[in-house]
């Protein structure tokens, strides 16, 4: 109830400014409009003719006032005397000094000035800590109770590299004395590195929850601002608050809104985030080895880092946090399926198996998507149905069943699907097909599920040409099957030529030979105009070769083609298992 009182009492002072105010606004106006200006000889001759009741004399001005009680202003001469004339005809004369009024008057002024000023002082006080600071030039960072944390090591699964690397950061935070004794420098700053999911939010607070100490989160782009100057005061705001709480760490995501690179970012020497990126450079440089704070980030962006921000001293170290494998993906699984009540027969290693190339953030989804599809049907367990269809889901997006699609679309949905499936089983050194769907979902009208044996690193080029028939097999089997083709391979073909464009200008894999043509980090090239005109050329062989290949496939299984499309329209979702024993059958 407390803290409603000050708004309050603001709310209520605002208004009797305003009231006060308004009042001396109508005091002088109605003052000035009920008074009748006369000269001196009208009011005189007024006074003879026995129109005057009474007369008040200040100084030069006289007021006048009649029977109605309508007043009259005038204005006699210096050592004119009209006292004498005024009462020898009947009006009361009164003599005012002026003293009092202009005294009066002078108070009420003085006062709405002091209370004016008073109300604007008290507002910056309660904006600000301890009337040194606008609301805007606060760091927004969040802190986190250090003393019951809630992320620990054992919360965080598929990263044992990181975490080897970050437990010494705790060590240090725990017994700095140890370090120190052997003249070792304080460690400033730990960029974590990795793409979107794999963790870094939460090791970064892992390492807090273990040492013990306070944890302040913020991202870059809350530092940055319209007003020039305020980045700058939110960051030494951060860093006095997380010195006063030393030790400490301060987590800063999304680094790369505020430290890219000053040379190539196109700003100016008066830029808001050049003024904060500087800011930001001084403060971790003014850290003396006695001040246990550790500045961790994080970006999937290290490329557009400015220099200053990645040299020792600053961030001394940098960690990647890579998609996990099949075992990280196994212990990620074991730790959000904790407080997840499984069926008997849900292996997670097999789980695992199917989801190379997701991120802890997609296997957190994955689970949580099937405990909801589990408490959606009424069943008191998550069983292998609702964690195949979380695959999916997490893939593509959930099913659209209430879209409307005729029969010819369908149709063609389905031999499009079968298509890729097809060539990808047949092609050697393509991943094996783990599901077709001719279900919409998401922005997709069917989809084709593959998934690699096993967690790799490296792709051979026959591997890459076999990626590119097997997406290129919907539109070949529209072409043999229907004699015409759609718009539902544009994802395909976008998909080809990012591959082959990739397999000519980076990875050296055509008749152009080992030399890199990528695009400069600015968005310009050096490429010649006919050096890229011999990309363009190789990247069109590489995608009708592609297609050639593709096409040979499925006329050779034509009949296989048509008979599986006949039955995914019927059932409309076939795994893997069935596709082989379709294809495969004598």
């Amino acid at each position: 109830m407390v803290r409603y009182l000050v708004p309050v009492a603001c709310i209520v002072l605002g208004i009797a400014l305003l009231a006060f105010a308004g009042w001396r606004f109508v005091n002088i106006t109605v003052s000035s409009t009920t008074t009748i200006e006369r000269p001196i000889s009208d009011i005189l001759n007024m006074a003879d003719k026995g129109q005057i009741k009474s007369v008040t004399i200040s100084g030069n001005d006289v007021t006048a006032t009649n029977a109605k009680n309508q007043e009259y202003h005038a204005v006699k001469e210096d050592g004119q005397s009209v006292t004498e004339i005024l009462r020898k005809d009947g009006v009361q004369v009164n003599i005012d000094s002026g003293q009092r009024g202009q005294w009066a008057q002078g108070v009420l002024d003085v006062l709405l000035i002091v209370l004016i000023v008073g109300g604007m002082y008290f507002f910056i006080r309660r904006s600000g800590v301890g009337g040194q600071a606008l609301p805007f030039s606060r760091s927004k960072a969040k802190r986190f109770n250090e003393s019951r944390p809630s992320i620990l090591f054992k919360d965080v699964a598929g990263v044992e590299e990181a975490k080897t690397e970050l437990q010494e950061i705790v060590e240090f935070l725990k017994h700095p004395e140890r370090f120190t004794a052997m003249g070792a420098r304080t460690p400033k700053g730990v960029l974590l590195v990795g793409s979107p999911g794999t963790g870094k939010t939460l090791i970064s607070r892992a390492v807090a929850g273990e040492a013990g100490v306070a944890f302040y989160s913020v991202s870059g782009s809350e530092f940055v601002e319209m007003f020039v100057g305020v980045g700058a005061a939110r960051v030494r705001d951060l860093f006095k608050e997380a010195k006063e709480h030393a030790p400490c760490i301060v987590f800063i995501d999304e680094i790369d809104a505020v430290g890219r690179q000053r040379n190539n970012s196109g700003m100016g020497g008066n830029d808001e985030r050049e003024q904060t990126l500087n800011q930001l450079l001084v403060e971790m440089d003014g850290f003396d080895k006695h001040t246990n704070v550790v500045v961790i980030a994080a970006t999937n962006r290290p490329d557009v880092l400015d220099p200053a921000l990645l040299r020792p001293g600053r961030f001394d170290r940098r960690v990647m946090l890579d998609k996990p494998d099949i075992r990280g993906r196994e212990a990620i699984l074991h730790v959000h399926a904790e407080d997840k009540p499984l069926a008997d027969d849900v292996n997670l290693m097999d789980l695992a198996r199917q989801t190379a190339g997701f991120s802890g953030a997609d296997l957190s989804n994955l689970l949580n998507e099937a405990a909801l599809l589990a408490a959606r049907n009424g069943q008191k367990i998550i069983c292998q149905p609702q964690l195949d269809e979380a695959i999916l889901r997490v893939m593509a997006g959930p099913e659209r069943k209430s879209r409307l699609i005729t029969e010819a679309e369908k149709a063609i949905i389905a031999y499009h699907e079968v298509g890729h499936a097809i060539v990808m089983r047949c092609m050697p050194g393509a991943d094996p097909v783990q599901k077709v769907s001719a279900i919409s979902r998401g922005m997709a009208l069917g989809i084709t599920v593959q998934a690699p044996a096993e967690d790799r690193y490296l792709m051979r080029r026959s591997e890459l040409l076999a990626k590119m028939a097997g997406a290129m097999g919907g539109r070949a089997a529209e072409e043999i099957i229907f004699g015409d083709i759609t718009t539902g391979a544009s994802q395909d073909i976008e998909y080809v030529t990012n591959i082959a464009r990739r397999m000519v200008c980076e990875f050296g894999m055509t008749a152009l030979g080992n030399i890199a043509l990528k695009m400069d980090p600015d968005g310009s090239s050096s490429i010649s105009a006919e050096t890229a005109a011999k990309i363009d050329a190789e990247v069109s062989v590489l995608i009708d070769q592609a297609y050639v290949k593709a096409l040979s496939i499925l006329r050779e299984k034509q009949e296989k083609l048509i008979a599986i499309s006949e039955h995914l329209i019927k059932v409309e979702t076939i795994d893997g298992a069935e596709l082989d024993a379709i294809l495969f059958a004598a």
